[in-house]
């Protein structure tokens, strides 16, 4: 038991390796690229272009392991999907987000919340730029975790600065 369980971990690491000399092959070449790519995801629909706008400062907050201010953040984003027509129980989630302090619960919980989101970013109307759709194998548990970005770049809102790099650009969803 202990053998099989060291060799998973071991997968793992290996895995979060593999995108870390990916991501590094990807800075050199995009580095002047990602600050203009930050900023520049234009959504038609003025209602989910807040949205995702909120959702990034969320995610952001998160990646700096913030919980205050992934609070701050998920109340925002709350009020914003309580009043899109059809987000009520994604919005609920977000409420689940600002009433916690608690790390841990605030990243299980954002893992809902970015599956509902992802969906909703899918049929969007994107004017201009790219969204990253992000994925990390480890997180919760192994069972693994998305999330959108503005950046190609990796910085994974499940870990923050204890696994920054883990993850992989899974889709891109670009102006049509």
């Amino acid at each position: 038991m202990k053998r099989t369980f060291g060799l998973i971990i071991l997968t793992a690491l290996m895995a979060c390796n593999q995108a870390e000399k990916k991501s590094a092959e990807t800075k050199d070449s995009t580095k002047t690229d990602s600050a203009s790519v930050k900023n520049e995801v234009s959504i038609k629909d003025k209602q989910k272009s807040e949205i995702f706008n909120q959702y990034v400062d969320l995610k952001n907050a998160l990646v700096k392991s913030d919980s205050a201010s992934a609070q701050k953040s998920a109340v925002q984003l709350q009020t914003s999907l309580a009043a899109y027509k059809g987000c009520e129980p994604t919005a609920a989630v977000a409420g689940k987000i600002a009433t916690s302090n608690n790390l841990v619960s605030q990243r299980k919980d954002f893992t809902v919340l970015s599956a509902d989101l992802i969906a909703l970013f899918k049929n969007a109307e994107i004017e201009k730029g790219t969204i990253y759709v992000q994925h990390c194998p480890m997180a919760n548990k192994g069972d693994g975790g998305d999330w959108l970005s503005t950046e190609k770049e990796i910085k994974n809102p499940y870990y923050g600065k204890e696994m920054l790099e883990c993850g992989r650009v899974a889709e891109e969803i670009k102006a049509k």
